[in-house]
C-alpha cells in the first residue's frame, strides 16, 4: 500500500506541465524553489568569494544550530570491525555518479577495514531507489551512502535502515535530517547559487534575460540551489529577467528537447540558460550549439550576431563538457570535486561507526581532504565551487 500511495503522488507530480512562467508578484518564490530560509552571500564588489573562508560561507545568514541528524540503533557495535557499505545514487551509468564512486572506493580502500557495493536504479525513480534500499538493508549491510531522488519519499526507508542498525550518510543531495546521521554538502547552497548566478552575468549583462533547466521540481539540492539564486539575483541583479524553469528529469535528450523549445518560444529575448545538474547541462549546450546559437568566437555552431547568442552554463563534470568549452560555446562550468564528495561520505560513514563523529563533533578528519567543517546541525561542507574554464579544464579529468 506504501509503495502505491508514492507511485501515485510521483506520477501526479510526472504528469503536471513541465514548464511554467514565473508568477511576478513580489514575494512569490521562483519555480522549483522549497520554502527553506535563503542567505544570499555578498554581491561582486563587495567582498570575493576568495576573500571569504569556508566557515565564513557557511555562517553568512546562518543561524547556529545543534545536530539534527539520527543515529543507527547499534551506535558503537561496530567500532573497528570490518563493515560492509552500499553506496546508491541518484542513479548508475552516469559520469558524475562514476566519479562520486570512485572516491568512495578510494576511501574505502584507504581505509582498510570497508567492503564497498556500487548499486542502485538506472533511471533517476525514487520508487526503484526505495527498492534498492529495502533489499540491501534485507541482506544485512553495515553502511548506506545516499543521493536522495526525492527527499520526503526516500526518507521512511532510511528510517527503517537506522532502526535495522545500518548506518546512513546523505551526499549530492539530502533526505529529512532525521533519515540519515550526515549530510555531505558539496558546496553550501547560497555560495553554489553566487556562482551560478555570478558566472551567467558576467556573461550575458545584468538586465539579461534568462531560463532554467532543473531535473525535476522535487530534487532536493536544486530546489534549495533555485530558492538561493532567486534571492541572490533580487539582491545583486534586480534588473535581471528570470524567465521560467523547465525539467528535464535526469535524461540528457530530454534537456535538448526543453532547450530547443525554450529558444523557439523566446527566440531573442533568451540571453541565456542554466542547467542544473551533469547531464541537464550538456543537452542544454548540444542544443544551443545545433542551433547555432553560440556565443560567436565559438569555432563550430555559432550565432551570426552576439545579440541572439545563447550563453550556457551549469554544473557538470569537466569531461562531459571539455568539447563545448574548447570550442568556445561555454563559457564556464560551476561544480565541485564529486571525487572528493565520495571520498568524504565514505569517511563520514567509518568514523560514524567508530564512535570518532559523534552529536558534539564540530569537524571529520577526511584522510587526504584534511579537517572538514560541520555545519547547518549535522551537514559536513566540502567546500567551494570551483568554476572550469578553458584556461583550467583540462587539468582535470572526471
Amino acid at each position: 500500500m506504501y509503495k502505491k500511495m508514492l507511485l501515485i503522488m510521483v506520477l501526479v507530480l510526472a504528469l503536471g506541465s513541465v514548464a511554467y512562467a514565473q508568477d511576478e508578484e513580489e514575494g512569490e518564490r521562483w519555480l522549483g524553489a522549497d520554502e527553506l530560509p535563503v542567505a544570499p552571500l555578498v554581491c561582486p564588489g563587495e567582498e570575493t568569494m576568495e576573500e571569504m573562508s569556508d566557515e565564513e560561507m557557511a555562517e553568512e545568514g546562518e543561524e547556529e544550530s545543534g545536530y539534527d541528524g539520527a543515529f543507527p540503533s547499534n551506535l558503537g557495535e561496530l567500532a573497528g570491525e570490518d563493515i560492509v557499505v552500499v553506496d546508491i545514487p541518484k542513479l548508475i551509468g552516469i559520469g558524475y555518479f562514476n566519479a562520486t564512486s570512485q572516491g568512495a572506493a578510494e576511501a574505502a580502500e584507504e581505509l582498510g577495514n570497508v567492503e564497498y557495493i556500487f548499486d542502485g536504479p538506472t533511471n533517476a525513480d525514487v520508487i526503484e531507489q526505495i527498492e534498492f534500499v529495502e533489499r540491501y538493508i534485507t541482506q544485512g549491510v553495515d553502511g548506506i551512502l545516499i543521493a536522495a531522488n526525492d527527499p520526503l519519499a526516500i526518507s521512511p526507508v532510511l528510517r527503517d535502515a537506522l532502526d535495522e542498525g545500518v548506518t546512513v550518510v546523505g551526499y549530492d543531495a539530502n533526505s529529512e535530517t532525521d533519515s540519515r546521521s550526515w549530510f555531505i554538502n558539496q558546496a553550501t547552497p547560497n555560495g553554489f547559487a553566487k556562482t551560478l548566478m555570478d558566472s551567467m552575468m558576467a556573461e550575458i549583462g545584468e538586465e539579461g534575460r534568462f531560463a532554467i533547466i532543473t531535473t525535476t521540481f522535487t530534487a532536493p539540492n536544486q530546489a534549495r540551489w533555485i530558492a538561493e539564486m532567486q534571492a541572490y539575483t533580487e539582491k545583486c541583479y534586480p534588473d535581471a529577467v528570470w524567465l521560467e524553469t523547465v525539467e528535464a528529469q535526469e535524461d540528457q535528450q530530454v534537456a535538448f528537447q526543453r532547450t530547443q523549445a525554450l529558444i523557439n518560444s523566446y527566440g531573442s529575448d533568451l540571453d541565456g540558460i542554466i542547467g542544473l545538474s551533469s547531464v541537464v547541462f550538456p543537452g542544454a549546450a548540444d542544443a544551443v550549439q545545433q542551433a547555432g546559437l553560440c556565443p560567436v568566437d565559438a569555432t563550430e555552431g555559432a550565432a551570426d550576431d552576439e545579440d541572439v547568442a545563447v550563453h550556457v552554463t551549469g554544473g557538470s563534470t569537466p569531461n562531459q563538457m571539455r568539447p563545448f568549452v574548447e570550442n568556445g560555446c561555454v563559457k564556464s562550468v560551476v561544480l565541485w570535486n564529486p571525487i572528493d564528495l565520495g571520498y568524504a561520505a565514505m569517511y563520514a560513514l567509518r568514523a560514524t561507526v567508530d564512535g570518532e563523529l559523534t552529536a558534539d563533533s564540530t569537524e571529520l578528519e577526511a584522510g587526504r581532504l584534511g579537517t572538514l567543517q560541520i555545519i547547518n546541525g549535522s551537514e559536513i561542507l566540502l567546500g567551494e565551487p570551483f568554476v572550469f574554464t578553458a584556461e583550467n579544464i583540462n587539468d582535470f579529468d572526471f
